[in-house]
């Protein structure tokens, strides 16, 4: 059985549901590998001996799979995406390995000591994991039309959320697991967190190999090499800056002023190449599409909303609430749940209806209530009266997890189909990491306002705990051997006085969400509305004209 798609290509169904299934494989090891390691954390900076540096581990997957992602959509477009897909899993799967096997021949040349070993490697396994959320959408709208595409979008939302619970749980799992054999090696627990991708990748990697067609609409060109280094030359000096600000130094710091100034240089260089280029990494005539443009805003700013808020919520219920780890889990999961299933219904519901803008408004409309009603929590809030909170914003950020991207690939040409699926990813991307640094600062500026209206006895000295103090603290209560000043602080932050201030900073912190919630809101209105086709030729039909794309040089 065939069916003729909206390419003019003909699929088997077989072929389309291995092909999805392989996809969505991958798709999962990308999003577990952002979740599953956190738990670990303290388990590997105890073995590898590099509490200075645990932050490196998260930050460095982040920066290469962020800067990565507009130029996978690029070589996408122009090499055809099963081949970018295979070379990114590929990739993937040697930087797991390499992870697993940080520190297991003691310092190396150039790389160091263990702690060292795996930042490197966890860069590596960026780059490729850059790839697999890209090409996993470009690859639903090159298989689906759009109103059928909706569907499969929500299920990768689905994944994404199922990702954020199962992972921490993984996490906890193969640390707990200890020490284990396999013939003459021993492997410690951790390491089975990258060891897993292994033969669940090369089980994905075989069947996209096998099945999945290869597509015909290509668009051969020149690689703009000038432009994909000025993508790395913009945002890594940015995403550090946003990483490093108010944490590891001041914002008005020459560190952070020097970072940011040398991004603003790039971008300017990088907007006046693109603007030049016959086959540009990123179209600048893309942003004159209202759909595009907008879409991507709205992405970014509820991605803010979305990052800056979970980020926090974890130290919320264990300094705050008093909840330990595995409870503070818990108390997230139903967020994890509303989003599941939130995505899953809106992605069939768009397919029957072809309509996708009230869910976004909806979706919107319930994630500024959730937040709103986590803001009212204070530090008698029980875990129960949490969760019902926590549940209402997941059904909120369901829908933003596939909607924008069904909207933006909805209204660009073909031709351009992994650049503008790659660039909404992209915002995304950013949005979550400005969110972070700004609620981030947000958190640390209320700590220290609340902290000084305590009064100044021994048993309330806060004033020396600030967020930086915070998260050392979740880290250093399951580390073993814990420094003497982490530990003081684990033990500063049990008296009800600190958990006050926790609870008043974060409360304060939400309140800040609920506005960028807002202001999410009011760009999600602005989207023009778009037919979404069965049966498509390139763009559904617009008041709007397309703007035009300049052939590539072949």
């Amino acid at each position: 059985m065939t069916t003729v798609e909206h390419t003019g290509q003909t699929f088997s169904a077989d072929e389309r549901r291995i092909t999805i299934i392989g996809v969505l494989i991958v798709f999962l090891l990308s999003a577990l590998d952002q979740t599953i390691v956190s738990t670990a954390m303290p388990r590997i900076v105890a073995q590898l001996q590099g509490l200075n540096l645990y932050a490196w581990v998260t930050t460095a997957y982040m920066l290469s799979s962020t800067v990565m992602v507009p130029i996978y959509g690029k070589l996408g477009d122009i090499y055809g995406r099963k081949a970018v897909l295979i070379t990114g899993i590929m990739i993937f799967l040697a930087g797991s390995m390499l992870c697993g096997l940080a520190g297991e021949f003691g310092a190396l040349p150039v790389l160091g000591g263990g702690m060292t070993q795996l930042i490197v490697f966890r860069g590596l396994q960026g780059v490729g994991g850059g790839g697999l959320f890209t090409s996993a959408f470009a690859i639903i709208a090159d298989l689906y039309p759009p109103r059928e595409r909706a569907k499969f979008s929500g299920l990768f939302g689905a994944v994404f959320g199922l990702a954020s619970v199962v992972g921490p749980v993984l996490g906890g799992f193969f640390t707990d697991l200890g020490v284990t054999h396999l013939g003459s090696a021993t492997i410690a627990g951790w390491r089975w967190i990258f060891y897993v991708n292994i033969p669940v990748g090369m089980l994905a990697l075989f069947m996209i190999i096998a099945r999945m067609p290869h597509f015909t609409h290509r668009n051969p060109g020149k690689i703009d090499f000038l432009g994909a280094a000025l993508i790395v030359v913009t945002f890594v000096p940015l995403l550090l800056g946003l990483s490093w600000g108010g944490r590891n130094y001041g914002w008005g710091s020459p560190q952070i002023l020097g970072l940011m100034a040398v991004s603003a240089v790039g971008l300017i260089a990088f907007l006046a190449v693109e603007a030049r280029v016959s086959n540009p990494i990123v179209s600048v005539s893309l942003f004159k599409n209202r759909v595009f443009s907008t879409a991507n805003a709205a992405s970014f700013v509820t991605s803010m909303a979305f990052m800056g808020s979970v980020t926090f919520l974890p130290l919320y219920m264990q300094l705050g609430l008093g909840l330990n780890a595995t409870d503070s889990g818990l108390s997230i999961l139903p967020m994890m749940v509303g989003m599941i299933a939130s995505s899953t219904v809106c992605g069939q519901l768009i397919t029957r209806t072809g309509a996708y803008k009230p869910f976004m408004l909806g979706g919107s409309v319930m994630l500024i209530l959730g937040l709103f009603l986590i803001s009212l929590a204070g530090p008698h809030t029980g875990r129960l009266d949490m969760a019902w909170r926590v549940l209402i914003m997941g059904i909120g950020l369901g829908p933003s997890m596939s909607i924008f991207n069904i909207a933006v690939q909805n209204a660009v040409p073909r031709g351009q189909m992994g650049v503008a699926t790659s660039s909404s990813q992209f915002f995304r991307q950013i949005g979550g990491t400005v969110g972070i640094a700004l609620f981030g600062a947000v958190m640390t500026h209320n700590l220290a306002t609340e902290a000084a209206k305590l009064p100044a006895h021994p048993g309330a000295q806060v004033h020396v705990i600030d967020l930086s103090d915070l998260q050392r603290m979740a880290l250093g209560s399951a580390a073993d051997g814990p420094s003497t000043s982490v530990a003081h602080a684990a033990a500063t932050a049990t008296t009800p006085e600190v958990r006050a201030v926790v609870v008043h900073a974060i409360s304060g912190m939400f309140v800040l969400a609920v506005g960028v919630a807002m202001t999410a809101f009011l760009l999600i209105l602005r989207i023009p509305v778009l037919p979404l086709e069965h049966r498509g030729r390139g763009p559904a039909a617009s008041a709007e004209p397309m703007p035009t794309v300049p052939e590539p040089e072949v």
